[in-house]
């Protein structure tokens, strides 16, 4: 246990960071009085939407910790409540320094471009190092306090049973997160461009734009908050994860406390590599902002190579771990899937990059569509976003197989916690992006200099391909960590069966077969597969809903008040934002609640029209799959085709050239018809597509409460 106490410590040093990275941020110079005032504005409205989110959730969260408390335990209830109060604390945190970091950063570009990159990036890395160590510390604090102060075995089912709820704890918060911040911003984003882009002709980040605050406030509580719960989420979920199957796979072995502890050791050397990548992350000769932001990705993961093998070393050894699906597993086979994982996420960020960056062919593609009409950009984005789910599902194939090969389902669980040791590194990419794009709209209404507003539009390209590229790696390991938690599901069920003197409730019941010869199992894929379609049309209408109120009220305003326009009166900008957090927080709920009451809905369902528990046991399962590999597929083919949309009307930008060599500028038809595409894009990358990540692993991790429940 002594290398727990190891890993606790590489938590708080992460704290440290995060509280040095903060002060150094604040001590930046703010700029003018105009620039400070626009940033207040952020500030005040982005803290007031993230406050009446979460007290809305909070209310949630009793009912659930009070149910965990009489359905399971009082150890359940408590993991529930860390992992929420943690999922929401690391967003919280990441939110209210990204909102002053913008103002800092437009003043910071003013002097020069790698000024602007330094505080930008900071301030990302403020977030990421506290998702990576506020899940880190949760996960190991609570499992030590569970072990060593209340005396519980390693295996057992208490601390199993209050370890899945601590991440469902925080698969709650981050569902609700990310679906209420997306609608918000995406609302914001599609009615503002709507009118002020296309119906009025002014700028992005206009003065004149009455929603135009709203915009810049939905890109920190989407992009900074929604993705550091999203990643907390599937950083907590997955290492719980695999802390379970080691649970199963190496009950009543002398290397049972050693297999729980390695993912915990894994994450806990990647913080500190994370911490040493961040410093590389300067400005090069070359002026390349992404060159310099891989520059810091690549030294960590090197560097997590030594991390993984301190801690293969330092808990299971190289020898022979055990025996794991027929394979003997030894430490070196374990450190291979380790390898296997952070091979898996370069891949996934080199094929995101590749769909969402520009000058890429696919990106290009989007552009050139662009100049024959509004119809052709549509057609074209959404022939990339289908086409951009090829590659990475062949990368998650076959990290499955190979690591299967290795060790087992337990080598997969291995792979998703190596992957997921990168995420304080990743998420400082994502939370890079809502700090320029906010620095950039401040640097044009308070009116810099056209050379600082160039400067920041810089860093915002990057910043969209670098949140594009962080939900392609959420994603992956995401669905990487679902099949984890399916195995988890599976083998926890045997092990009930196969214990049913203890267990009354699953005596009788024999093998559960997944065979897909029983209707049952058919009718099961079938349901858990419309679940990510059904729960991103939702999201979607939801933001065509909060988008068209915008686009009412900003006619409104401009009809109103004719002075706006002239720059003589000023628009109401507070209206827009108040708008759009009542309209979040109330679209938020059904569609987040879908795959928390699916899996109930598919057990209880077919034990009442078969009668049979196996029946329903098999069908519970065979939804599980069905949410993994459809919302896999969906939630790439949206985040990538909204992030090449978005980039293809970036292009236009600094004038596009097609390919019969006439450029096209910002204000063209061209351009016109690319805002259009990106205002269909926006909901998928920034809504919808994020939002189904939770909801992947929300369903797996409700059957496996339920198992507990039914015990």
């Amino acid at each position: 246990m002594s290398v727990v106490y190891g890993v606790i410590l590489c938590g708080l040093l992460s704290i440290v960071y995060a509280i040095w990275a903060t002060r150094s941020v604040l001590a930046a110079d703010q700029g003018t009085a105009r620039m400070r005032e626009i940033a207040g504005f952020i500030r005040e409205g982005a803290t007031a939407y993230l406050t009446r989110q979460y007290l809305s959730i909070a209310l949630v969260g009793v009912v659930v910790f009070a149910g965990s408390w009489w359905l399971l335990s009082a150890t359940a209830a408590f993991g529930f409540l860390i992992g929420a109060v943690l999922s929401g604390l690391a967003g919280f945190i990441g939110m209210h320094v990204s909102v002053r970091a913008n103002v800092r950063t437009a003043q910071a570009a003013s002097v020069s471009l790698s000024a602007g990159l330094d505080i930008a990036f900071k301030s990302g890395a403020i977030t990421g190092l506290l998702v990576a160590g506020l899940a880190l510390l949760g996960v190991s604090g609570y499992f030590l306090l569970l072990t060593q102060g209340l005396g519980h075995e390693s295996g057992s089912r208490e601390v199993i049973d209050a370890l899945v709820s601590l991440g469902f704890g925080a698969s709650l918060i981050s569902i609700f997160a990310r679906l209420g911040g997306g609608i918000f911003t995406k609302g914001a984003d599609v009615g503002g461009d709507l009118v002020g882009k296309v119906e009025a002709g002014i700028p992005e980040d206009d003065p004149r734009n009455p929603a135009t605050i709203a915009d810049n406030v939905g890109d920190n509580v989407g992009d900074c908050a929604g993705m550091a719960a999203d990643l907390f989420e599937t950083y907590a979920v997955s290492v719980v994860a695999t802390m379970v199957l080691a649970a199963i796979f190496f009950a009543g072995t002398t290397v049972l406390d050693a297999a729980m502890i390695y993912p915990l050791a894994i994450c806990g050397t990647c913080v500190v590599t994370s911490i040493i990548g961040s410093f590389f992350v300067k400005l090069g000769v070359n002026g390349s902002i992404m060159g310099a932001l891989y520059r810091g990705l690549i030294v960590t993961g090197l560097l997590s190579i030594v991390g993984l093998g301190l801690a293969t070393s330092l808990t299971v050894g190289w020898g022979q771990v055990g025996a794991v699906d027929g394979l003997v597993v030894t430490g070196t086979n374990l450190f291979i899937c380790g390898l296997i994982g952070l091979v898996v996420t370069a891949l996934i960020v080199v094929i995101t990059e590749y769909y969402t960056g520009t000058n890429k062919r696919p990106v290009n593609s989007i552009a050139q569509a662009s100049v024959t009409g509004h119809g052709t950009n549509v057609i074209q984005g959404l022939a990339v976003s289908l086409e951009s789910t090829a590659l990475p599902a062949l990368v998650i194939v076959g990290g499955i197989i190979a690591t299967y090969q290795f060790a087992g389902l337990f080598g997969t669980g291995i792979a998703v916690t190596a992957m997921l040791g990168l995420a304080g590194m990743i998420v400082a990419l994502d939370a890079f992006g809502p700090v320029t794009d906010n620095a950039g709209g401040i640097a044009e209404m308070s009116g810099m200099a056209p050379d600082v507003r160039k400067a920041t539009d810089a860093l915002d390209a990057v910043g969209n391909t670098t949140k594009a590229v962080t939900k392609g790696y959420a994603i992956g390991s995401a669905g990487l960590g679902a099949l984890v938690l399916f195995a988890a599901y599976a083998n926890d069920l045997k092990y009930f069966i196969a214990n049913s003197d203890k267990y009354p409730y699953f005596a009788g019941i024999g093998e559960v077969s997944f065979n897909l010869s029983n209707p049952y199992v058919v009718a099961g894929l079938i349901f858990g597969g419309l679940i990510p379609y059904l729960f991103g049309g939702i999201a979607m209408t939801a933001v065509g809903r909060a988008g068209g109120a915008v686009v009412e009220e900003v006619r409104r305003q401009f009809r109103e008040k004719p002075g706006i326009m002239a720059g003589t009166d000023r628009p109401d900008y507070s209206r827009a934002v108040d708008m759009l957090t009542k309209a979040a927080i109330r679209e938020m709920i059904v569609p987040s609640l879908l795959p928390v009451l699916a899996p109930l809905v598919v057990y209880f369902g077919v034990l009442m029209i078969s009668g049979s528990k196996a029946s329903a046991f098999a069908a519970l399962g065979a939804s599980l799959l069905g949410v993994i590999v459809n919302g896999i597929f969906v939630a790439i083919s949206m985040t990538s085709g909204g992030g090449a949309w978005d980039n293809a009307k970036k292009s236009f930008e600094d004038g596009f050239v097609d390919k019969d060599g006439t450029r096209h500028m910002k204000g063209s038809e061209a351009h016109k018809a690319s805002v259009t595409g990106d205002t269909v894009g926006d909901p998928y990358k920034d809504t919808a597509g994020p939002a189904v990540n939770p909801a992947i692993k929300i369903t797996n991790i409700v059957a496996l409460l339920l198992l507990a429940v039914l015990a």
